[in-house]
């Protein structure tokens, strides 16, 4: 069955929906969520995207991201997702929104307005192997350090979404 994606204009505003392959090969915008999930210690939840993905397959990226299904809620979908991709489901708030485009060398193009959610939890995963290879927990730290020295090895949309997150950490607006 075809998954379609939300199309918005630049204040995530409806504008119809659209097969999300064909949406990702035309670059139309489109709606998305990330999410961030810490623990007690401060460190963020990461997920290896499942090798056979589309596009960025084996890259590691944030705890989950995905597109909401139509007249689904973000916020919903953002715990449908962190359940079927990471197994386990948390209280879930939204920190900010913002819109990126990035293109990929198989013609493929995320051009999204995307939403982050972020949550708190010790739960550790059990993982969905057809969207999740591996994850691992990771100090705010050392997820800089690896960004500025394997930047190769991460979604386009994590070194965004990370460095918006990490400034509005050090800035004191949003809390951990």
């Amino acid at each position: 069955m075809a998954e379609n994606v939300v199309l918005v204009d630049e204040q995530d505003n409806e504008l119809g929906l659209m097969e999300k392959l064909e949406a990702h090969r035309e670059g139309r915008l489109h709606r998305a969520f990330s999410v961030f999930v810490l623990n007690s210690n401060g460190d963020l939840l990461m997920q290896q995207r499942a090798f056979h993905k589309y596009h960025s397959g084996g890259l590691w990226t944030n705890t989950c991201c995905s597109h909401p299904r139509y007249r689904e809620k973000t916020e919903d979908a953002a715990h449908r997702r962190l359940q079927e991709e990471m197994g386990f489901d948390c209280h879930l708030d939204k920190m900010f929104h913002f819109i990126y485009r990035a293109e990929f060398d198989n013609d493929m193009v995320e051009h999204e307005f995307d939403h982050l959610y972020v949550g708190y939890s010790d739960t550790d995963p059990v993982i969905n192997p057809e969207e999740v290879a591996a994850w691992k927990w990771m100090s705010l730290a050392e997820v800089e350090r690896d960004l500025d020295a394997n930047p190769h090895l991460y979604t386009e949309w994590f070194k965004i979404i990370y460095q918006r997150f990490s400034d509005q950490v050090k800035q004191g607006t949003w809390k951990l």
